[in-house]
């Protein structure tokens, strides 16, 4: 039996999964962009330059508004890091031969849970112990301790529930999306091909946007002072 060479990993869908090696790719393309960028930057922004900075300016307006200024500018470069992602494994989806990782649960958990620990953790970071507080509802009273226990189960499950809802809703949005465009595709293949592409366009950008701003909601809340 021959010996599998490197290139065999990544072809082998035994091996490695579709999702997982277009992932890698995924990184990579961004990695590269990054660099590329970076090395041709200018003070008059052309091209592919003025596409990520529009998009960075709207990520840094996005954190800064809903998080503040101060973590704000530091999360900055975690929400533009997920759009950017995001969106470009949606749109792996729409060409042919290719896979998009987002179609795959393990993809999306892998950044959801993240964003749940993370805020969580910037929680007790900002407000100690006090960050409880944001479990146990507007009214914290001796009389009202039945209401404050059942308030602190209901938060505790709503935010167990979160990186479940983030998983389920990007997934199951980017396999919806393949099969509504594999049906439209096969009665229609000849009229509206172009019309399908930008509905799957329109459906990868809004969903990349959705998961953004629920993870920048998500830690805004976190530092957020309880009421």
């Amino acid at each position: 039996m021959e010996e599998s060479t490197i290139m065999d990993l990544f072809i082998n869908p035994h091996v490695i999964p579709p999702f997982v090696s277009f992932a890698f790719l995924a990184s990579a393309i961004l990695i590269v962009l990054a660099i590329v960028i970076r090395v041709s930057m200018s003070l008059v922004p052309k091209g592919v330059q003025n596409v990520v900075e529009t998009v960075a300016e709207a990520m840094l307006n996005l954190s800064m508004e809903n998080i503040g200024h101060k973590w704000g500018e530091f999360f900055f470069p975690l929400i533009s890091t997920l759009f950017l992602y995001i969106l470009l494994c949606n749109f792996f989806g729409l060409v042919p031969g290719f896979f998009s990782p987002t179609a795959n649960i393990n993809m999306t958990a892998s950044m959801a849970v993240p964003v749940f620990i993370i805020y969580q953790f910037l929680g007790f970071k900002v407000h100690g112990l006090h960050y409880i507080k944001h479990f146990l509802g507007p009214i914290r009273s001796v009389m009202a301790l039945p209401l404050m226990i059942l308030m602190f189960a209901v938060e505790v499950i709503s935010h167990m529930a979160r990186p479940l809802t983030l998983s389920v809703r990007l997934f199951g949005n980017m396999i919806a999306k393949h099969i509504i465009l594999l049906v439209l595709a096969m009665m229609v293949p000849l009229i509206v091909p172009i019309a399908i592409l930008g509905l799957g366009v329109l459906v990868s950008i809004v969903q990349a946007f959705v998961f953004t701003l629920l993870a920048t909601l998500y830690i805004a809340g976190a530092v957020q002072e309880a009421h």
